[in-house]
């Protein structure tokens, strides 16, 4: 019996539901999109209209993907951060609402500034950097990631956005520091691994599937935030910010590594649920 896609959407987003996904009313319409090959308002304007079983099967493939445990992003190739379409593979991190708090906190900080330069160190999709940049038109941004394939992803979304006269990628591996050519910048944003070694085990299987690079913080899940703090502080000009997303508990912890690097000033920025998320902090002296 045929369906239409307006019934198909709703399905789908019962069965999410069903299946404890928070997210089901988002991911329900990107799979159809995805699946259908519509727009958003494509789908909303043919939501009365009738698909073919032949799609209608194509949709329900990738729904049960997903129900296994692949994420909505690796399956459609693509995800949205602070309203940028990023190209989004099994290379990198998904972008989450909850690290818009960082990109955020930096874009009202360097557009005080006017011109300025901010590096984005452990990259991933580029996403942090990228949103600075469109946010700021002002600022130089470069993109700084080990991952060779996380770096094709960083050029594929900057050319994407339109933003090649503003944003470099560089292949950068945070844990043997930086180059002195790098020279000085204003603002220096990560958004780090840290889920201790030991715990990943226990993560949901679609946070699994992303790579193990990306979230293996060490046996503390700290042992980034040494390499940033003590090895990159030095490359922060005075009066800079230095922002770092963290683990919902691990403020205590990052905020005395802070201290010790010499950081005085710092503030604690929660997510939009609530959590412990970002640390913002100053350069008041080198």
């Amino acid at each position: 019996m045929a369906i239409t896609y307006n019934n198909l959407y709703m399905d789908i987003r019962q069965e999410l539901r069903q299946a404890g996904i928070q997210a089901a009313t988002l991911e329900a319409r990107e799979l159809v999109c995805f699946a259908t090959g519509k727009t958003r308002e494509e789908l909303l304007r043919d939501g009365r209209l009738y698909l073919t079983p032949e799609v209608e099967k194509q949709v329900w493939d990738l729904v049960q993907r997903h129900l296994d445990g692949e994420p909505v992003a690796y399956l459609i190739g693509e995800w949205e951060f602070y309203g940028l379409p990023l190209d989004i593979n099994e290379h990198v991190l998904i972008p989450r609402v909850d690290t818009e708090v960082l990109a955020r906190e930096a874009i009202d900080f360097v557009k005080e500034q006017g011109k300025c330069r901010v590096l984005d160190l452990c990259a991933g999709s580029g996403c942090v950097g990228l949103a600075i940049a469109a946010q700021a038109r002002q600022t130089r941004v470069v993109l700084g990631e080990l991952s060779e394939g996380a770096l094709r992803i960083c050029r594929q979304n900057i050319r994407r956005n339109g933003l090649s006269g503003q944003v470099v990628p560089l292949m950068m591996d945070v844990m043997e520091g930086p180059s002195p050519q790098l020279g000085e910048f204003d603002c220096i944003v990560s958004n780090p691994p840290y889920i201790p070694t030991s715990t990943l085990p226990s993560l949901s299987p679609e946070v699994r599937c992303e790579p193990e690079a990306a979230l293996d913080g060490g046996e503390d899940g700290l042992t980034f935030y040494r390499a940033l703090l003590f090895d990159y502080a030095k490359y922060l000009k005075v009066d800079g910010f230095f922002l770092l997303e963290i683990g919902y508990d691990q403020a205590e912890a990052v905020r005395l590594l802070a201290r010790e690097s010499g950081f005085p000033v710092c503030r604690l920025l929660r997510d939009y649920g609530g959590q412990d998320r970002v640390l913002l902090l100053r350069r008041t002296e080198k």
